[in-house]
């Protein structure tokens, strides 16, 4: 059995901050402190992850035409299993209803994020419409 070296009280805590002052984040400034504040400097060998990815991500999808205005809403409480915690939220424009909806799925090592998963909801637009762009740009 695996057994746990994370708090699950801080795994939760970097499920919700992820969500709000990183993708929620308009301001790349203060969106890049915070992931510096909580980001591993490096991803686990043979993964892609660590700052600076999570930083272009986070800042590429609050730059498109669609997106700059959008707020993150959970969608229920995050749920944590050993070192590792998922997060369901919505997304679209703030007190309206989502225009999509997905999961955030986080590794976390030493107290920070090592790896982030986003996953959205196949049936959302914005799904289609990232699975319709060249391998390049998803």
């Amino acid at each position: 059995m695996i057994q746990p070296n994370e708090s699950p009280d801080r795994i939760r805590e970097l499920l919700s901050r992820n969500l709000q002052k990183v993708f929620g984040e308009g301001d790349a400034g203060r969106r890049r402190a915070t992931i510096d504040e909580f980001g591993a400097a490096d991803a686990p060998p043979g993964m892609v992850g660590g700052r600076g990815a999570i930083d272009q991500f986070a800042g590429d999808l609050r730059a498109t035409a669609t997106h700059p205005h959008y707020a993150y809403t959970p969608s229920g409480d995050p749920q944590v299993l050993h070192n590792a915690g998922r997060l369901a939220w919505g997304s679209g424009p703030r007190g309206e209803a989502p225009d999509y909806t997905g999961w955030d799925v986080i590794i976390v090592r030493d107290g920070r994020i090592a790896a982030l998963y986003v996953f959205l909801d196949e049936s959302s637009a914005e799904f289609r419409r990232r699975a319709a762009w060249p391998p390049s740009e998803r």
